[in-house]
């Protein structure tokens, strides 16, 4: 059985993910960074149910050696990484001249650093095996630019050069590296908006409405599968036309 690991997978859109992937018949490794992020929550017995394997890895994914750890955790209870989906990311918004220093530092370390972190430890388990998949999540603020978000903005560009380097330094041992950058997806965060904020929202969209969390993990699912063997290095935007 294939293994995958989502990180930042409690809830959102990494849980989607999670969710998706073991609907594809993968064994899954959830993360996050607290038991807290996993109460209420019946994410792993959604998974159960679906008659594949799943454990919960408590880790902050900003960390170098809990990383390192924790990937010899996830090796060591399923013998395989075979997917790895960077999902974990944080926002502290402001506007420059307001953004303190722990603001940026945060979210470029939750945000762009555990990229590294589980590229590094996850793919040299994928170098060992010869195959595997990396999806990083980027966002349209990596591609656009975003006003009050130049630390989220940042980390989200960043996570799009790191995919690129990595497609190519560990192509040749049958691994692939991807990103998503969804748009505005309905969330939580979403629903707190005014009127206003939405209807201005909106109005970029060329398709007029939220993309969900589903269509995300889809995206996800097709880079997971062998149907992308020969896709690599590529930046997919979920946006419903933003970008046009």
């Amino acid at each position: 059985m294939a293994t995958a690991i989502i990180t930042g997978s409690a809830r959102g859109i990494g849980a989607a993910i999670a969710l998706r992937l073991a609907k594809d018949g993968f064994d899954i490794a959830l993360n996050d960074v607290s038991e807290a992020m996993f109460e209420g929550n019946d994410i792993v017995e959604q998974i159960r149910a679906l008659g594949v394997q799943c454990e919960v890895f408590i880790c902050d994914v900003s960390n170098h050696d809990s990383v390192k750890e924790t990937v010899s955790e996830i090796k060591e209870r399923f013998k395989t990484i075979d997917v790895l989906v960077n999902n974990a990311g944080i926002t502290r918004d402001g506007l420059l001249a307001r953004m303190s220093e722990e603001q940026y530092d945060t979210v470029i370390a939750v945000n762009q650093k555990s990229v590294f972190n589980m590229t590094k430890f996850a793919g040299a388990v994928m170098m060992r095996q010869r195959s595997g998949r990396i999806i990083n999540l980027s966002s349209v603020a990596g591609l656009y630019g975003n006003p009050g978000q130049m630390n989220y903005s940042a980390s989200k560009a960043a996570i799009i050069g790191m995919t690129k380097t990595v497609a190519k330094e560990l192509g040749s041992r049958g691994i692939t590296c991807n990103a998503v950058a969804p748009g505005f997806i309905k969330t939580p965060m979403t629903d707190k908006l005014t009127d206003a904020q939405r209807e201005a929202m909106l109005n970029l969209i060329a398709m007029k409405r939220y993309g969900t969390v589903d269509e995300i993990a889809g995206v996800v699912s097709f880079l997971a599968s062998e149907d992308a063997s020969y896709v690599t290095g590529q930046v997919i935007e979920i946006s419903g036309g933003l970008s046009m």
